[in-house]
């Protein structure tokens, strides 16, 4: 158990901190865009959009990972168009666990965002407006910062859900060790081999002790941000 990590597990961990880093960071300006729309926007199809972007949290994983497989794969509308225009393959590298565990985390992120978006006092927003501030000014130094608790929440929430990512990512990336293995994928593996249960057991405590920081990283930043926002 308290044996040194291999290489193999370093490598499943260092690839899983990546993945789920870029996968929260890029999705952050799209939950925040669509967080504000669903919050603020009265549309038609409103209760069907919201209900396409938290889809995946009710979707079985692997059927989340087969439809990305059929968008994004090298014969898919999505992933033919990458390759052949810009030579980009996603299907079976890290980039495509990346964009699995965007996926996966954007309705945690977004329904963090918007919850936080709607305790935002609209007053302020309508003061700031009145004084000829425009809608996109308003978002960025009135909502935004008054609903910045809500953001780090749900940016922590979509890394911690991205590092967790399984069903979805085997079956798009695969399982493939140094390039698309995560901790998941491996603790999966050692689980399958006589002599893995040691190196599983590792890895899942790894696993829970940085799900368990992040969380708490979460908490203090928007404790911290919440002070900010109060002048306290």
């Amino acid at each position: 158990m308290f044996e040194p990590l291999t290489a193999a597990e370093w490598t499943a961990i260092a690839l899983s901190l990546r993945v789920a880093t870029v996968a929260a960071i890029v999705s952050l300006p799209f939950g925040i865009g669509v967080a504000y729309l669903l919050a603020r926007g009265r549309f038609p199809g409103r209760a069907l959009f919201d209900a396409f972007v938290h889809l995946p949290l009710v979707m079985p994983p692997v059927v989340t990972g087969y439809l990305l497989l059929l968008l994004f794969g090298r014969r898919g509308p999505i992933g033919g168009f990458l390759e052949h225009t810009f030579g980009v393959v996603i299907a079976f590298k890290w980039e495509g666990a990346a964009l699995v565990g965007a996926v996966m985390g954007f309705p945690l992120m977004v329904r963090a965002i918007r919850l936080s978006l709607d305790t935002v006092d609209r007053r302020l927003e309508a003061a700031a407006s009145t004084l000829g501030a425009s809608r996109i000014w308003v978002l960025t130094t009135v909502t935004l910062p008054l609903a910045l608790p809500g953001v780090l929440a749900g940016l922590v929430l979509s890394f911690a859900r991205a590092l967790g990512e399984f069903g979805a990512t085997i079956t798009f990336v695969g399982n493939i060790p140094g390039v698309t293995q995560t901790m998941p994928s491996a603790i999966y593996t050692y689980t399958q081999v006589p002599g893995g249960d040691l190196a599983a057991l590792r890895l899942t405590a790894i696993a829970v002790i940085i799900a368990f920081a992040a969380l708490l990283i979460s908490d203090a930043l928007a404790r911290r941000a919440t002070r900010r926002v109060l002048g306290q």
